[in-house]
């Protein structure tokens, strides 16, 4: 194949990725193990123009995040020189077959085949039968189990001599050198007319382990429930509304922006659009986890995912499918497999020293009940064993596992993890801090009158306050209607500077526009200056939201220190402080005022801050943990490590709850892997354990790191009853 050949073949599964970067997505289906990530991972990210290269174990995938210029050709052949056979996939399809599933079911169905009967000839070899009639049965057995072995043996065979053959070593060599080893040792004896062969065993051990191996993959999938049920929602196209009013159908991936479709009752809205037509029921309840139907309004952003009750809406494609809103979230839960946190890392570099201490410790088994005069079949047994039952597969799985879960249940909670790491951190909480406006409180503050000044400034507030993504400034730009022209500019944690006609006005807190405000009152001012004179101020009223005070409930019985840090005035900070127990509270506060607070309560502890605005940005970013409502800017939705999907913050506890019940299943996870390979690997090297045994610990360990993790999807949540008192 040529360069240009292979380039043009690429180029169709080529999209983009984050900050102009392009992404490539190859199926790696021989990577099974954490030395098979890190021989994938580093072959690509040692290529210029490469810009993070990470593998998806679970899903046997490699994600490759490359600059514009960079020779992505090169890719699959640095893969393939890394002992890999790949092949260029486009993540967008949804085929629900599982081709690396398929293999092991055929391989497990043959190898249970070839076992029942090689299990028939050798009991009745057991029950006496020798001689030539001996021979003859272990000769019919050899026929039924090196055929079963070569087929069914090909899921560890393949990625063994893919990396054997760039002198690399992975899990899957020392099990095919146990199977190899095993069957050749029969077919020896059997050549040399000895009495013992051992078919049966060789048969069963690759039956065990298969068996290992595809209920560690369906469980696996299991984990990463909630991301493919994510992809599989995704519609396969919609009906475009054409000029002429009649319908064509468009694929998924054909749908780009301003293209008008038509959804009926039942469809989901394929990608993220505006609702053209009248109002009309939709369950948003993928979204956001809202059980109850939400009333659209024309002119309302629709997020893909959303599913139309009733009579049927026109919509506007805004974004294509690969941006949309269940793209992003089911590659945002994706990532948290991959993602490196502390936990992993050690796992990882314990993974690393697997393979040449394993094969030392065989060696030396072999070795020493050779020179204690066991002779070479026995020690070359029980050197079988070590290499079978040692496996870092329960450690390299200890971590990603629950993270996984963890992730999924949140989601379906109303939290969308953006980070792994972050949930490490989130179990190490002591402090949780708060934003006021648009956090605690609706966000939908309403004008309650005008302390000050000339009425007619109402429109001018107004039109300048339509330039800020600030509640208080949308309340005001809702009051009145405003026809002037003016040219503005925000000021985080400020206000918005105008300049209207030959005046320079300014719309903000108190300092930023001049004036002295004692604070007391107990509702948010907002203020208006012109030339730099306050000339009018505006005072607004705005509701906790309904689950704030049991969500605060929920933290304080927790255990969790309570602040909220705010920049509205004295008197309707303290109010609300008042209505939510007495919590700690810090008025008319800065973005940076907000970060030097987070820096101080962190000196205490780890903490978590919940915040909504461009005003909160530098602290959720100063925090060691972010929140961000549903209703938050963009740039708070980017900054936070944590999004709530909907709007009740009862997700901030339920988060906070799972995160330290997954730190402890991580940490129990990885005790479990250290404990059984410190158990095993003596058992094995003292004869106590056969090959056929060996092979079960392994993959019960395995099972059993899987199964605790799983334990996350079953656990009841916090008592709400018991955390409200």
């Amino acid at each position: 194949m040529t360069p240009a050949t292979a380039q043009g073949e690429l180029l169709e599964f080529i999209q983009a990725g984050p900050d102009g970067a392009r992404r490539l997505n190859l199926a790696v289906p021989d990577a099974y193990c954490a030395t098979c990530i890190q021989a994938i991972e580093g072959a690509l990210n040692a290529l210029p123009g490469v810009r993070l290269a990470r593998v998806n174990l679970g899903k046997r995938r490699v994600q490759i995040d490359f600059d514009r210029e960079a020779d992505f050709v090169a890719f699959p052949d640095a893969v393939v020189r890394s002992g890999y056979r790949n092949h260029p996939i486009d993540p967008q399809d949804l085929d629900d077959r599982d081709p690396v599933l398929r293999e092991l079911v055929y391989s497990l169905v043959v190898s249970g085949f070839a076992t029942l009967h090689v299990m028939f000839f050798s009991e009745a070899i057991w029950t006496g039968v020798e001689g030539e009639a001996r021979t003859l049965f272990y000769w019919i057995s050899a026929l039924v189990a090196v055929p079963a072995v070569a087929y069914a043996g090909r899921p560890f065979f393949r990625p063994a001599w893919s990396a054997l053959r760039v002198w690399r070593a992975n899990m899957d060599v020392p099990i095919a050198i146990a199977l190899i080893a095993t069957t050749a040792i029969s077919l020896l004896e059997t050549r040399l007319g000895g009495e013992h062969a051992y078919f049966d065993a060789s048969t069963m051990l690759l039956f065990f382990l298969l068996i290992g191996r595809t209920l560690d993959h369906v469980m696996r999938g299991q984990a990463r429930h909630a991301a493919s049920n994510l992809a599989r929602l995704a519609p396969r196209g919609a009906q475009r509304l054409l000029d002429d009013g009649t319908l064509a159908f468009v694929r998924l991936d054909e749908i780009e922006p301003g293209m008008c479709l038509l959804l009926r009752s039942g469809d989901r809205a394929p990608v993220d659009c505006q609702v053209l037509s009248q109002a009309g029921a939709v369950d948003l309840s993928l979204v956001n986890g809202e059980s109850m139907p939400h009333e659209t309004l024309p002119g309302e952003q629709l997020p893909a995912g959303a599913m139309v009750l009733d009579r049927p809406l026109k919509v506007l494609a805004a974004k294509p499918a690969a941006d949309s809103y269940l793209s992003r979230t089911a590659a945002l839960m994706e990532a948290v497999e991959t993602t490196r946190t502390r936990y992993r890392r050690i796992a990882d570099r314990a993974a690393d020293l697997y393979a040449p201490m394993i094969h030392l410790a065989a060696l030396l088994t072999f070795l020493i009940w050779l020179f204690l005069g066991a002779g070479w079949r026995l020690s070359l047994i029980n050197a079988v064993a070590v290499l079978i039952v040692t496996c870092p597969c329960a450690l390299a799985l200890a971590v990603p596992i629950v993270h996984v879960v963890a992730a999924g249940r949140l989601f379906f909670r109303g939290v969308l993890m953006k980070d792994g790491a972050a949930l490490e951190r989130l179990a190490t909480v002591r402090t949780v801090a708060f934003d006021k406006t648009g956090t605690l409180t609706t966000g939908r503050p309403i004008l309650v009158g005008q302390s000050f000044g000339n009425p007619d400034l109402l429109q001018v507030a107004a039109v300048i306050g339509a330039a800020s993504t600030h509640p208080l400034s949308k309340a005001l730009a809702a009051s009145a209607a405003g026809e002037l022209h003016a040219d503005c500019h925000e000021v985080p944690g400020s206000g918005v500077e105008a300049r209207i006609g030959t005046s320079f006005w300014r719309l903000g807190s108190a300092g930023f526009c001049g004036a002295e405000d004692d604070g007391a009152g107990e509702g948010s001012r907002v203020w208006l200056a012109q030339d730099g004179a306050p000339v009018a101020a505006f005072d607004f009223a705005d509701d906790l939201r309904p689950d704030a005070p049991q969500t605060i409930a929920r933290l304080k019985s927790q255990q969790v220190g309570l602040v909220l840090l705010s920049g509205d005035r004295r008197g309707s900070v303290q109010r609300v402080a008042a209505r939510l127990g007495n919590i700690a509270a810090r008025f008319a506060l800065s973005p940076q005022a907000k970060s030097d607070a987070i820096a101080e309560l962190r000196e205490q502890g780890a903490v978590a801050m919940v915040g909504d605005g461009i005003n909160d940005a530098i602290a959720l970013r100063a925090a060691d943990v972010s929140f961000a409502p549903a209703a938050a800017a963009d740039v708070g939705r980017a900054a936070a490590d944590f999004v709530l999907t909907n709007d009740r913050l009862a997700g901030i506890p339920f988060a906070l709850w799972l995160a330290r019940r997954a730190d402890a299943l991580v940490r129990q996870n990885l005790a479990l892997s250290v404990l059984y390979n410190v158990v095993m690997l003596p058992l094995a090297a003292l004869g106590y354990m056969t090959p056929l045994l060996a092979a079960i610990a392994m993959s019960s360990s395995s099972l059993i790191v899987v199964l605790n993790a799983l334990r996350l999807r079953l656990a009841p949540g916090p008592q709400l009853s018991r955390l409200a008192k």
